[in-house]
């Protein structure tokens, strides 16, 4: 089947997309439930949508941890798996789980390069789009290991791009035809060579970070000169300290290695998402510090130098 055999529609755990404008029977790919995490809830946010969709939603393959995914124990409509399990969402799509599925009209998908992969997999009947894309997706989400230098160049144009649908669909296209048409890399290249420049403001911002004891070093990213590349910030971080943060405007991100042994769900009482990164409401900087055992007058200082 071809890419132009379905509708495409691209969503976040914290926004998905109104059931009734999705057409038919719908898959939905790498999209986490959602958590109290963001301000939204799965009571809130997720549930409405799977009861929205009621039978038209044949599969829903996600690889993020929830509390919520007991609820669908025994539905076989949901693949659902944890980060630990399978650290990308690609390698759950498989030709079993796409025959089972059946008819699927509309493919609802994650904007990251697995998300996308996932899509472009279900395309192509749960075939890779190339020998060694799941090795990539998994490099990729997990921060772990190298990805060859075909998802290279996608990630880093959907790393210039975050918020580009067009984009988005470009690369699923791309994708699910195995990379055929070479003419299609170049709107890709395009928006990949656009990072250059916000890697540059990426590495000035990461001079601002500060160190907090235990293992945190943490940066505010608020004011600044330009666009910026939160993953590579964080990753920097990274290497200076088990624990990296960054503040931007009202929201806090972070992370920690996907072999760390760290788990923010765990630590923060949050009910599902990804347990080495997660992004808070600025609000929730001061007790989350202190969770992460930073002493109290080390907290009090940190906040009031913002």
């Amino acid at each position: 089947m071809q890419s132009s055999d379905f509708d495409l529609a691209f969503a976040s755990p914290r926004k998905l997309p109104k059931p009734r404008e999705l057409r038919g029977n719908v898959v939905v790919l790498d999209i986490a439930f959602a958590s109290e995490a963001g301000g939204h809830s799965f009571e809130t946010t997720t549930l409405p949508f799977i009861d929205g969709l009621g039978k038209r939603l044949v599969a829903w393959v996600d690889h993020h941890d929830s509390a919520h995914h007991a609820r669908y124990e025994g539905d076989p409509r949901f693949t659902l798996t944890t980060k630990a399990e399978h650290g990308a969402c690609p390698e759950l799509v498989t030709p079993e789980l796409v025959a089972r599925a059946g008819r699927v009209d509309t493919i609802v998908c994650h904007v990251d390069f697995d998300g996308l992969v996932s899509g472009a997999k279900w395309i192509r009947g749960g075939v890779e789009p190339y020998p060694g894309c799941d090795d990539d997706a998994r490099a990729i989400d997990t921060r772990i290991g190298t990805p060859g230098p075909l998802a290279v160049r996608i990630d880093r144009a959907l790393r210039a791009r975050p918020r580009d649908q067009a984009l988005f669909g470009m690369v699923i296209r791309h994708l699910s035809m195995g990379l055929s048409d070479r003419s299609l890399w170049e709107m890709i290249d395009a928006a990949g060579a656009e990072l250059n420049a916000l890697e540059v403001e990426t590495r000035r911002l990461a001079s601002r970070y500060q160190r907090l004891d235990p293992g945190i070093i943490i940066a505010d990213a608020s004011v600044r000169d330009g666009r910026y590349d939160k993953t590579l910030l964080l990753l920097i971080g990274q290497e200076r300290a088990k624990i990296s943060i960054v503040i931007d405007g009202d929201n806090v991100t972070f992370a920690a290695g996907f072999e760390s042994g760290v788990n923010f769900l765990t630590l923060f009482d949050i009910s599902g998402g990804m347990p080495t990164r997660i992004s808070l409401q600025r609000s929730k900087l001061e007790p989350s510090l202190l969770a992460l055992g930073v002493a109290p007058e080390d907290v009090r200082r940190y906040m009031a130098s913002l």
